[in-house]
């Protein structure tokens, strides 16, 4: 490859890379806890639980999506709430420079979307959440897997035969169904707002569905 094509490709992926951090630095975020305080909010990249195993967020950082994402896992709880569980969220809007770091600790793409292709992760859009259930008390209920675990276990279909897990996995997915989310194929744990295409530049959009279209469960 000639060196013009190489410095013109170049400066094609640095001038896409600064139209991403433009686009999502005008993002209109809300804390969680704003729009519903009953919502538990354990962010799992604020300590050393997590893939990277050591903080990626300050200490403090609230969980924050879109409004409209915000709305929607309210109207989730709500639902929970009826038969004695909470949501309680892992993950929310995970900064560019946070996904780089994750890239960089796990070079498994069917788990940890790539900063830079694509959209790169639906979580730096404010889009999407990582999820699980806790009981009415805040204690712990029987899941698949942990957070990250990146298993088989983590898979959306539960394939055990622990029928309080698919109880609770199911109730997850219904709850969040409901309140217009899809999931993720590999990740019973991820959750993205139906009409998540609407929120990304066009090109982007185009771009997300061609890396997701093959991992997305579809609709719940």
């Amino acid at each position: 490859m000639r060196c013009f094509d190489v410095c013109f490709l170049l400066f094609v992926l640095m001038t896409a890379a600064i139209k991403s951090v433009a686009a999502q630095a005008s993002i209109p975020l809300v804390n969680i806890k704003s729009v519903d305080p009953t919502i538990i909010v354990e962010l799992r990249y604020a300590g050393r639980n997590n893939l990277a195993g050591h903080p990626l967020y300050p200490l403090g950082t609230a969980a924050l999506v879109r409004p409209e994402v915000a709305l929607r896992l309210a109207a989730a709880q709500a639902f929970l709430r009826r038969y004695q569980f909470q949501l309680k969220i892992w993950d929310a809007y995970r900064p560019t420079t946070v996904q780089v770091k994750l890239w960089e600790a796990s070079h498994n793409n069917d788990y940890v979307a790539n900063p830079e292709a694509g959209a790169g992760s639906l979580h730096s859009w404010g889009i999407a959440v990582d999820a699980t259930l806790v009981d009415a008390w805040n204690c712990p209920v029987r899941m698949p897997s942990d957070f990250d675990d990146f298993t088989p276990a983590s898979m959306w279909h539960y394939a055990g035969s622990d029928p309080a897990v698919r109880s609770h996995v199911r109730l997850l997915q219904i709850a969040m169904r409901n309140a217009g989310f899809y999931g993720l194929r590999t990740e019973w744990w991820h959750f993205t707002i139906a009409n998540w295409q609407k929120y990304l530049p066009p090109e982007r959009a185009k771009q997300a569905a061609q890396v997701f279209g093959t991992r997305w469960q579809g609709q719940l």
